[in-house]
């Protein structure tokens, strides 16, 4: 049997059923409820203030962009002192359903996530301790970590809880793809819904699953030929030193790919009709035709949903004792 048709056969064999007929492998997003809204403010607050950066330059926005699909649109990130991040920036939206964070999985949740960057030479280049400095020496951060925690204490704890806590908030909920799910049946087009079950029928949801459509498992990257990329990350294995590792990620979301360009571990690829032909072959051992490449890319489109839509922070001001920020140091 094919790579692709066996891959196929193990989904459908896998699927939950209802009253004889497969479940769709994929659910609609639903919107959040936060349990605590200050505590979501403070960490919009921090996800948008570069002084958490020794650049005083660098948010947590700059690589995440909520205006460009919660990533950069490059290839690799730029991190302090104009360094060249490793590998591509992943959107920050819907992460919250994801299994485990960065594409290796190194940080089990957002919060674990949340402090990396920060503390990373190649990233924001500061230390936790030095963030927690800044922060305390602005009254106004002391009044909103009381209004979110019960008291002003500030500590790197608090702070990757707050940022974690705005993250979860940043779902896209009511794509057209969604709708249709839900039942609305013009919500897509007829050549949407025919890549749609090309998608399915491929084995594509083998691995692209559940609301966020992937985020879900680990999966060696060129399953049936080898990826020829110039980047040097190698993936899970750079933590478990394993060869069997090498080339493996975390399966990246699908949902609002279309803004989240360039695409895969290394950023290599800019169109979705290429990352489609690539796709294929590379992990399903299909060669899809261009008729097929244009129904698959034309229901991906369909996947983009309501953007996060908030009022941007206005940060409270430094002090007179605000750490000075380094940025060409």
């Amino acid at each position: 049997m094919k790579i692709k048709s066996l891959l196929a056969a193990l989904l459908v064999a896998a699927l939950p059923m209802s009253q004889g007929i497969a479940a769709e492998p994929i659910e609609p997003i639903k919107a959040h409820k936060p349990k605590n809204p200050k505590l979501v403010e403070l960490g919009k607050a921090l996800y948008f203030d570069p002084r958490l950066s020794k650049s005083g330059f660098i948010s947590c926005n700059s690589c995440h962009n909520l205006s460009m699909g919660g990533t950069d649109n490059l290839s690799t990130s730029i991190g302090h002192n104009w360094q060249q991040g490793p590998i591509n920036a992943p959107t920050v939206l819907n992460s919250s359903m994801n299994m485990a964070q960065f594409w290796d999985g190194r940080a089990a949740d957002l919060k674990e996530q949340a402090g990396g960057p920060i503390a990373n030479p190649g990233e924001m280049a500061f230390t936790h301790e030095l963030a927690v400095d800044v922060l305390k020496s602005i009254p106004q951060y002391g009044t909103m970590f009381k209004t979110a925690f019960g008291t002003n204490e500030i500590n790197i704890d608090r702070v990757t809880d707050a940022i974690a806590a705005f993250e979860e908030t940043l779902v896209t909920p009511d794509s057209r793809f969604d709708q249709w799910l839900k039942g609305n049946k013009k919500a897509m087009t007829k050549q949407e819904v025919n890549g749609y079950k090309l998608f399915k029928d491929s084995g594509c949801t083998a691995c692209h699953y559940g609301p966020a459509m992937g985020g879900q498992s680990f999966q060696k990257m060129g399953l049936v030929a080898e990826y020829d990329t110039k980047s040097k990350v190698e993936g899970v294995a750079g933590l478990t030193g394993k060869d069997a590792d090498r080339m493996k990620f975390k399966v990246p979301t699908l949902r609002n790919v279309e803004m989240t360009y360039p695409y895969f571990h290394d950023g290599a690829v800019w169109t979705l009709e290429e990352a489609v032909d690539i796709m294929g072959r590379l992990q399903l051992g299909r060669e899809y035709s261009k008729a097929e490449i244009a129904d698959i890319v034309a229901f991906l489109k369909t996947l983009t949903g309501k953007q996060p839509d908030f009022k941007l922070p206005i940060l409270p001001p430094s002090t007179n004792a605000t750490p000075r920020p380094t940025p060409f140091e």
